[in-house]
């Protein structure tokens, strides 16, 4: 029992802080900077896959039309997955009066993000291709940082920076964005090692050249970095391209999202495993196996550790100290959740431990999920 106390506990060090800090270590030994360069301005094109999203999406077009990029070298492209809310008679009226193209296409019947990204990519006439959420809000100078990196030949797909905001546009300092600081950093170290193994999907651009058409049931914003990659191109980094979104208001909308974002993912894993060879690329195995896949299975030492935490807590010393240890930060989840449902505001102290225990939830539903062999083909917006 004590062995599997201490495995439990060094693997979930490992995950969290081990890789982190040896991430860190062959990053400073590898320090591949990107060669960007601010003038380099190629055509581009928006994509922006919607689904009854009448309440944002005019607004998040009209944050594309304010972006600060020659209006003669950009265009944004619109797929209405089936929208019945007005959600295409919003694009038309905003593209009436717009400064570049605001092209709108509808799929019917429905059939999910991936496939309408798939219909919109042959219709894109820009060399790079961007994708947007329908809530997304971009920085005025978000597409120019993001392009820059495009001046590097090696570079094939970039990522920006998502920060969450509260509904008065106030940066949220609760669990969430702790975790998104947590992987912002992670991903500046990645990117300093060659490339990045996760990305924000509603801000990402990269070659149209290297678009490969996925299956409905696969993840856009996870596999079509890893095609790239596979291409034997570099996936990387743009922290000065900022994306704003609306933190969900309620843990429930986030678990959902989580759990339909991380099944999708067991699922890509699933199909790039090659990428996990060592054979092909150690480096890059050792980022994609450790940032995601022990990532997604962390549960598992989790709950080892407790049984054996436990069961070895009468011996006292350490044992006793991880066992009081382990039940106050469980406490201090709950009390998270129940502050949430009263509608309270959360202190770091609550939502740390609130949002790291609703993360490893979600990915234990996840994998049960993706043991029983299900998939999510439709897509739904983030707000759950």
């Amino acid at each position: 029992m004590q062995f599997l106390f201490w495995l439990s506990l060094a693997l979930l060090f490992y995950i969290y802080f081990g890789y982190p800090l040896l991430a860190k270590v062959i990053a400073k030994i590898a320090d591949r900077e990107v060669q960007k360069s601010g003038s380099y301005e190629p055509t581009v094109s928006i994509l922006i896959a919607a689904y009854n999203e009448a309440n944002d999406i005019g607004a998040t077009l009209r944050n594309k039309l304010a972006l600060d990029y020659p209006t003669d070298k950009i265009e944004v492209l619109v797929i209405s997955d089936e929208s019945d809310d007005g959600t295409d008679d919003i694009v038309h009226e905003v593209a009436e009066d717009a400064a570049f193209p605001v092209r709108l296409f509808r799929q019917v019947p429905r059939q999910g993000k991936t496939s309408g990204l798939n219909t919109l990519v042959p219709e894109a006439n820009g060399e790079i291709i961007l994708f947007s959420d329908a809530n997304s809000h971009w920085d005025t100078q978000a597409l120019k940082q993001l392009c820059s990196n495009f001046a590097d030949p090696a570079v094939g797909y970039v990522t920006g920076k998502m920060v969450y905001v509260n509904k008065d546009g106030s940066l949220v300092g609760d669990g969430c964005s702790a975790y998104m600081k947590y992987e912002n950093w992670l991903r500046e170290q990645e990117t300093k090692i060659g490339s990045v193994v996760g990305v924000d999907g509603g801000i990402d651009a990269m070659r149209r050249a290297l678009y490969k058409p996925l299956r409905a049931d696969q993840l856009p914003d996870f596999v079509q970095p890893l095609k790239v990659v596979e291409q034997g191109y570099r996936v990387v980094y743009e922290p000065e391209a900022l994306l704003k979104e609306e933190a969900l208001s309620d843990g429930s909308s986030e678990f959902s999202m989580r759990v339909r974002v991380s099944l999708r993912a067991l699922w890509a894993l699933k199909d790039m495993k090659h990428l996990m060879n060592p054979a092909r690329d150690p480096i890059f195995a050792l980022q994609l196996i450790s940032h995601k896949m022990l990532r997604y299975a962390a549960f598992v030492p989790m709950i080892t550790l407790a049984i054996a935490t436990l069961l070895l807590a009468p011996k006292g010393g350490i044992y006793l100290l991880a066992a009081l240890g382990y039940i106050a930060f469980l406490a201090l989840a709950w009390l998270g959740r129940k502050k949430e449902g009263g509608g309270q505001s959360l202190s770091a102290v609550y939502s740390i431990p609130y949002y790291f225990m609703l993360l490893n939830l979600a990915s234990y539903k996840a994998v049960f999920a993706f043991l029983r062999g299900e998939k999510k083909v439709i897509w739904n917006p983030r707000k759950g």
